[in-house]
């Protein structure tokens, strides 16, 4: 269900055995960053997911991550280990469900009872034998809020999205046209979507994150509709400079809203 994602074909043996990445490695440490933002976009315009609004979250973690491994090699001596944000084979969602910090939602995200699910998920993998944490029971019951607000149907069965269906995969990884099926579905999200996560219940308890780094640039979050769809291409490396939206360069933006506005 990976649609144009071919990556996510590979190394699928390193995917279940993280020895296989990191050679003599023993724990995986998983870590969350909260990036729920104090304030959101202006009603009625193209949207933007809120983990895109400030800096890329994997230039962030991965400083964080440096600071932590370093720590660690202060206070017990020489570690072997890398650092992984989204960049690589590793499973994180799972890791971080058996660390215990927290749940798998029918969303597929992973959710918790004090923060829901707006937070990026990080390791470190690392040949130290250490105390492990356990799962946490599935606190999600019978709701199906998520499923239910899809659009585009993308959550097909209990924990399992079929991606190349996600409002995310045709604004962000879709390198061709969007297909003229998916017209009036995306509700105005023109990179990313937050859909599943915003209507979940569990989102009640999201809290602002603290990392100046997530916050937007100060234009973003007022821009109208119009602005968007006036938008050049130096207004679109002002207001993403350092941001993942980057990844789908000003021609993929302007793709999706010309494709909103039809």
């Amino acid at each position: 269900m990976n649609g144009e994602m071919a990556y996510m074909e590979n190394h699928f043996d390193k995917r279940l055995d993280p020895t296989l990445l990191v050679p003599d490695s023993k724990s995986v440490i998983s870590l969350l960053l909260n990036y729920f933002p104090s304030e959101i976009q202006v009603s009625n315009t193209f949207k933007i997911s809120k983990y895109a609004y400030g800096t890329d979250y994997h230039f962030v973690i991965k400083d964080k991550l440096k600071q932590l491994m370093d720590f660690i090699s202060e206070e017990i001596g020489e570690v072997h280990g890398r650092a992984f944000v989204d960049s690589a084979p590793v499973l994180d969602k799972a890791w971080a469900a058996k660390s215990g910090l927290g749940w798998i939602g029918k969303h597929s995200n992973l959710l918790t009872k004090q923060l829901g699910s707006f937070y990026f998920i990080a390791e470190l993998i690392v040949d130290l034998d250490m105390e492990y944490d356990s799962p946490v029971t599935d606190h999600c019951g019978s709701c199906t809020a998520c499923i239910d607000a899809c659009p585009t149907n993308a959550i097909v069965a209990d924990k399992v999205v079929d991606g190349s269906k996600c409002i995310s995969y045709f604004t962000i990884e879709l390198k061709n046209e969007i297909p003229t099926s998916q017209k009036g579905k995306f509700e105005d999200w023109m990179f990313g979507c937050d859909i599943c996560q915003d209507v979940c219940p569990w989102n009640r308890f999201s809290k602002s994150h603290k990392e100046p780094l997530f916050n937007p640039h100060p234009e973003l979050l007022s821009m109208t509709k119009k602005d968007w769809e006036e938008i050049t291409e130096d207004v679109f490396q002002k207001l993403f400079k350092k941001s993942a939206v980057k990844r789908t360069k000003y021609s993929g933006l302007k793709r999706n809203i010309n494709f909103l506005k039809e």
